[in-house]
């Protein structure tokens, strides 16, 4: 029995170009009738297909019609359905972010690859930074800071020179962006089961951001960040092109 394709893409035209041949080829149906969800474009869209698809509880497949495509699979027309019943599959939990803001307004969101933390104004952020409710670090001086999962060890986090985290590791990356005081603090490594909590030392004057996957909070005066084991994102690989075997190659390019 064939399975059920719900072909999402980008609004890239190149993305739209594919979904409509793959349409042609194998049909289309709705996401909550699906068995497999084909996503189409780079891994910012990925990231999108997953978070509005949560609750299905559906595998996404993605293909490379973006740039970077670390979440997705080469491209190709042809054989898909036996790609398909080949695919390895990686289950990803995200992270939870609570943000208070400086009017007292609260914020939710969930992030697969990182939550971040950045100075929105002329002046360096000050956070202090508690785990699992014990103070840790009393001023960090900084331009922002990061908490990734395994899986977004190497997007922002690497870029600020971050540690990569295996696939199925049990620990999150703490990592600072533009470290001022203190100068040579290069981050940690947290217990994935770990409540990591910023708290914005004189926000008026040194105003932060916050962001989930992009989705951004503003004027925040404290965040709070852990993993959400109750939410699991099903991505699948062609054999030999995981998460695990990319996350290694990675390293060594």
């Amino acid at each position: 029995m064939s399975q059920r394709i719900a072909f999402l893409a980008s609004e890239a035209p190149v993305a739209q170009t594919a979904r409509a041949a793959l349409i042609g080829r194998h049909g289309n149906c709705a996401p909550e009738a699906a068995d497999v969800i084909v996503a189409l474009g780079g891994d910012g869209f990925m990231l999108q297909t997953l978070h509005t698809t949560q609750s299905l509880n559906i595998p996404v497949y993605g293909m490379n019609r973006g740039t970077v495509g670390f979440l997705m699979n080469a491209y190709s027309e042809s054989n898909l359905p036996e790609r398909l019943a080949a695919a390895q599959e990686e289950v990803l939990n995200p992270l939870t972010m609570h943000a208070t803001c400086v009017d007292g307004s609260h914020h939710e969101a969930l992030a697969i690859n990182e939550v971040s933390l950045l100075r929105a104004g002329p002046q360096a952020a000050k956070l202090r930074i508690t785990i699992d409710e014990r103070l840790r670090m009393e001023e960090l001086v900084c331009d922002g800071a990061l908490v990734s999962t395994p899986a977004g060890s190497t997007a922002y986090n690497y870029s600020a020179h971050g540690p990569i985290l295996p696939i199925g590791s049990d620990v999150l990356a703490l990592t600072a962006i533009a470290p001022f005081r203190p100068r040579r603090w290069r981050g940690a490594l947290v217990p994935k089961s770990a409540v990591v909590r910023f708290e914005i030392l004189n926000p008026e004057k040194r105003p932060v951001m916050a962001e989930a996957d992009s989705r951004a909070v503003r004027d925040v005066v404290s965040v709070s960040i852990q993993s959400e084991m109750r939410v699991q994102h099903h991505i699948l690989f062609d054999p030999g092109h995981g998460l695990e075997e990319r996350l290694i190659r990675e390293q060594f390019v």
